[in-house]
């Protein structure tokens, strides 16, 4: 079965691979690198989905495929109708990497509330001595903030407990109101949430869910941690809070273009964190993706059901 990985391999994930090697023809290509990724498509049954946006061409293109299985849960970077008119069956692994995005969650927020870059910049200068005055009255613990959380799936479900066992208070809004006792409208949630971090699939929806209404409704001093997508925040309009000091500070993962261009103003800021859509890339979720990821080959290889399926295919 031939597999195009649309990622660069560790030495661990070819180890992991290696003895599926007499029936799994793995053909790795890098997300950047279009000239391989467009000579081995026409050949690939199955493409290993990571980030650069499949759209309805590429699936065209890609005559023998049968599965796009994306790394991940969010399937918005794939044109799944084309896929489904094509008869590609589309797959996700919801949860997967859920562990990992918390965590890096967590960093990001800790990072931002203690003004991380800003004092290690400092300290490399020879300047961070004797200490700034202001740290005193803007550094935050976790434990003594209302954490709010936009989504509640997974992710957030782990970000909640984290915090939780750090002392601080979480609430959270979701679709309609779930009957959680930490459940708040979202502008309810806005106007008392120290941190707000984001856990939710960009759809037309959710697009632009933070605007400048919704960023100005915000607790002032408040702190934004974004690792979900980036075009569910209105950056115009972040950058503009963020330089007048509205909002304290930003930990972003996920831009709304990516890679992120040289001239975007939030690489200007210094009190914005910034990490390149990574907090999901590390050796325990690339082995959880892995597992998921060949066992729907050996799925799709034996005819049998296919895990996690996105959408409908075939009779």
């Amino acid at each position: 079965m031939r597999v195009l990985a649309h990622f660069v391999p560790g030495d661990k994930v070819l180890e992991f691979l290696e003895p599926h090697a007499d029936w799994l023809d793995v053909r790795f290509c890098a997300e950047d690198d279009d000239n391989t990724f467009h000579h081995e498509l026409p050949e690939a049954e199955v493409i290993w989905h990571v980030l650069r946006p499949l759209s309805g061409d590429d699936l065209v293109e890609g005559s023998r495929l049968r599965l796009v299985h994306k790394l991940g849960a969010g399937v918005n970077t794939i044109d799944v109708d084309v896929a489904t008119q094509r008869g590609i069956a589309v797959a996700n692994m919801p949860g997967a990497n859920a562990a990992s995005v918390a965590e890096g969650t967590v960093l990001l927020m800790l990072a931002a509330l203690r003004r991380l870059p800003e004092l290690d910049r400092a300290t490399r200068a020879g300047a961070g001595w004797p200490s700034d005055p202001t740290l005193g009255e803007t550094v935050r613990d976790v434990g003594g903030c209302t954490v709010g959380l936009v989504g509640y799936g997974n992710i957030a479900k782990r970000v909640e407990r984290i915090v939780v066992a750090m002392g601080g208070e979480v609430l959270h809004t979701s679709t309609g109101d779930d009957g959680h006792p930490g459940w708040r409208s979202l502008p309810d949630l806005l106007a008392v949430s120290d941190v707000l971090s984001l856990h939710l699939p960009l759809t037309d929806g959710t697009a632009h869910l933070l605007d400048a209404d919704a960023l100005a409704r915000m607790k002032p001093g408040a702190i934004l941690v974004n690792t979900s997508r980036g075009p569910i925040v209105d950056e115009h309009a972040l950058v503009e809070a963020l330089r007048s000091r509205r909002l304290a500070a930003a930990g972003l993962d996920v831009f709304a273009v990516e890679p992120v261009p040289a001239d975007n103003p939030l690489l200007g800021l210094d009190n914005v964190v910034l990490t390149p859509h990574v907090t999901w890339y590390t050796a325990d979720t690339m082995h959880r993706y892995l597992e998921l990821a060949v066992d729907n080959c050996e799925r799709l290889r034996d005819g049998r059901d296919l895990a996690n399926l996105v959408n409908q295919v075939g009779g």
